[in-house]
């Protein structure tokens, strides 16, 4: 289940990123800037979406909101090593995507590490087209774009 996050959440949600983006650190040189992000601000601003195992525990997390350019911002996914490989990744970028055309936009809009190769190939297969990489706060981002399909 899929589900906007809460605030009873918050610690779940940040054990699921932390697990998530451990394997990085040691190659990007620091951690992620989704292990420091805001947890508590992001949820309070309706920006955290949860998947839920059977016992409605997170287990995987998503964090998108809207931009003023027409597209939707996925700041942040994180699936619990345990559970990747099951399809919540997807099924958490569905989500976003279709809360983007919900909300009118017509792109989703992402950036992840250079240094998170998998990444690299997943975002593609999902439709999602590389338009610029650039350093930001010391990261190495590589920026993808999916157009959305509009609502019939």
């Amino acid at each position: 289940m899929i589900r906007p996050a809460c605030l009873g959440d918050e610690t779940a949600i940040r054990e699921c990123t932390i697990s998530a983006y451990q394997r990085y650190v040691a190659v990007i040189g620091r951690k992620p800037a989704p292990m420091t992000a805001d947890v508590t601000s992001q949820i309070m601003a309706g920006h955290v979406y949860v998947a839920t195992d059977d016992e409605d525990r997170p287990v995987g997390v998503i964090v998108f909101y809207p931009d003023n350019d027409n597209a939707m911002i996925l700041e942040n996914i994180a699936v619990a090593p345990e559970y990747e490989g099951k399809g919540i990744g997807k099924r958490l970028i569905a989500t976003c995507e279709s809360a983007a055309r919900k909300q009118g936009f017509s792109h989703v809009r992402l950036y992840t590490n250079e240094k998170m190769t998998q990444n690299l190939s997943i975002y593609p297969h999902l439709g999602y087209v590389e338009t610029g990489r650039r350093i930001e706060d010391g990261f190495n981002r590589v920026y993808f774009e999916k157009k959305l399909p509009h609502s019939v």
